[in-house]
């Protein structure tokens, strides 16, 4: 089941095909898929290149890894999560690994590096499910995470499997329109709460003399082919 973003401007088609569905097929994820994803994940960008991010990964041919994983969702994420053939626990390196302060961006470049997973999996024909429901201090325990490590999301991954697969109330949810905020409500102009006119302002300028003037200038420094 396909479900792209009905955007109000234009956006890659992986960014608008990626979603979070719950319904997973019966069909394992093949290694070599598996590699990609954490390839992905391994090239995002991170502060200072510290690339804080460990994942921990369940799959369903290793039953018990899989079994541990599922033990520490949330009873909402269990009813659904546990088809999925692959879940991947995010956990965050919380220092420095060199000067052992504080890193303030751990937790979001552990996202970057969870998104480039999930956008590989869409490339790849697979989806998605990031979860913040599950048990941290079970999952600190039952998977062994080091002091100075936090786990941050649990992550669902498979082949797109049938809505009729899920109780009712949660294929009500997966047939569901998608929804996001309008980008005004989240998008400032030079200052908190200003107000976002940049779209039209901008837009409203002709800088094409000017655009024009500098592609021209840049044109006399190549040298002719033929010189």
């Amino acid at each position: 089941m396909e479900k792209p973003a009905d955007v109000t401007h234009p956006i890659h088609a992986l960014l608008q095909r990626r979603w979070s569905p719950r319904a997973f097929a019966d069909r394992m994820v093949e290694p070599e898929q598996l590699q990609s994803l954490f390839e992905a994940a391994r090239w995002a960008p991170s502060s200072n290149n510290e690339q804080p991010w460990h994942f921990i990964v369940g799959i369903k041919a290793d039953p018990s890894a899989h079994d541990r994983l599922v033990a520490c969702l949330k009873e909402g994420n269990r009813k659904w999560a546990f088809r999925a053939p692959v879940l991947i626990l995010s956990v965050a390196r919380l220092n420095f690994e060199d000067e052992g302060t504080p890193n303030r961006h751990a937790w979001h470049d552990t996202g970057m590096a969870a998104l480039s997973l999930c956008l590989q999996a869409t490339a790849l024909g697979l989806v998605t499910h990031q979860m913040a429901g599950f048990e941290i201090e079970k999952a600190r325990t039952d998977l062994g995470i080091p002091a100075g490590y936090e786990p941050v999301a649990m992550i669902a991954v498979g082949y797109p499997g049938a809505p009729a697969s899920l109780p009712d109330y949660l294929r009500e949810r997966e047939l569901k329109p998608r929804e996001r905020k309008a980008v005004t409500e989240f998008v400032s102009h030079g200052r908190w709460n200003g107000p976002p006119e940049w779209p039209t302002r901008w837009a409203s300028r002709s800088h094409a003399p000017e655009a024009q003037h500098l592609v021209a200038a840049a044109l006399k420094l190549i040298p002719h082919p033929f010189d």
